[in-house]
């Protein structure tokens, strides 16, 4: 069974950049965002691009994935799950890069790539010259540099808009909805820390993932090129093609919420332990504890009843009250 072409992610234009575009709750690309960092200039030479970030590089280590060149840029597990198809090497920046350029003339070179390293840490003076203003200014801004890749899809609980710099970038989203339909695999050991799904997008099984035909009903998907943006809103899915020699992307990571509050992350890990557990009778009493009390949109009636003053840690929370809330929390843990 073949797959139709899915929709195109919508398209945005450039006067639409801005804070309303960053809030939005669905995806989007604008074209031609960062055309004029000087990083993109480059666009044709991948060796003067591999110059011009040397040229900010202060020696600090990264940890580089190297797969096989059998494995197709996929990284992966093996067969059964219990190990991953690449090892990690700790090795500078700029010999990386060096690297990529040396293997474009290989006719089977393995796969190189180094992801989420921080630009500030190991490339100071990046920004100052490639940056994008209108974002949260204590947003985390990382580098994605290596030749074909194929990332898993996979979530991220922070918001997200990321620049190809450089090459290519393919990528294929789902809304969160679509987690059922994914096959995900183990949260407690990733590729790269975030739970992945185990279908192969370029040879889908659908005789063993079946559910894989529906959620591809809802997949989006583009092709970036140098100086174009997408925005990826939080807790969508997305799988991510590297298709040049030299490809390289820089992210930005925010969360709408204080940092005092904590993760929804770390409420799953707590309801894996003291919720799936429990009997399905009370599960079901929890699920609807839940949804009156946590995903009650805030104008719906539900406290209605009490008065705002009355409502304490229902209603809505300041920064002390969620310190004290965290301090509770942690309390209880250590028994």
């Amino acid at each position: 069974m073949s797959l139709a072409t899915p929709a195109p992610i919508p398209e945005r234009s450039l006067d639409d950049w801005g804070a309303p575009a960053l809030q939005a709750d669905t995806p989007w690309v604008i074209r031609g965002l960062a055309a004029h960092w000087p990083a993109v200039q480059y666009s044709d030479s991948s060796q003067d691009f591999i110059n011009y970030v040397k040229s900010f590089d202060v020696g600090r280590s990264v940890c580089a994935f190297l797969g096989e060149p059998q494995d197709q840029g996929r990284f992966f597990y093996n067969e059964d799950l219990s190990k991953l198809n690449f090892v990690t090497v700790d090795t500078a920046l700029s010999k990386v890069v060096d690297k990529l350029i040396e293997m474009r003339s290989a006719d089977e070179s393995p796969t190189l790539y180094v992801g989420s390293t921080h630009v500030d840490t190991w490339l100071p003076g990046f920004r100052g010259e490639n940056d994008l203003n209108e974002l949260p200014q204590d947003a985390l801004v990382s580098l994605w540099i290596g030749n074909q890749s194929r990332i898993a899809a996979h979530f991220d609980f922070p918001s997200n808009v990321a620049i190809c710099v450089h090459g290519r970038r393919r990528f294929t989203l789902f809304p969160p909805e679509q987690v059922e339909n994914l096959y995900i695999g183990p949260w407690d050991f990733t590729p790269a820390g975030q739970p992945i799904s185990l279908v192969d997008f370029h040879e889908p099984d659908l005789a063993r993932y079946p559910r894989f035909a529906e959620a591809w009903q809802h997949a989006q998907v583009t092709e970036l090129e140098p100086g174009d943006a997408i925005f990826i809103p939080s807790m969508w899915w997305h799988h991510v093609e590297s298709l040049a020699d030299v490809n390289a992307l820089i992210n930005y990571w925010w969360s709408e919420t204080s940092a005092v509050y904590g993760t929804p992350t770390d409420a799953f890990n707590h309801a894996l332990l003291s919720i799936r557990s429990m009997p399905p009778a009370q599960r079901r009493a929890w699920k609807a504890f839940f949804d009156h009390y946590i995903f009650n949109d805030e104008d719906s009636e539900h406290l209605g009843h009490l008065p705002e003053a009355r409502r304490g840690r229902l209603g809505r929370l300041d920064n002390n009250d969620a310190r004290q809330l965290r301090a509770q929390l942690l309390n209880a843990l250590k028994r």
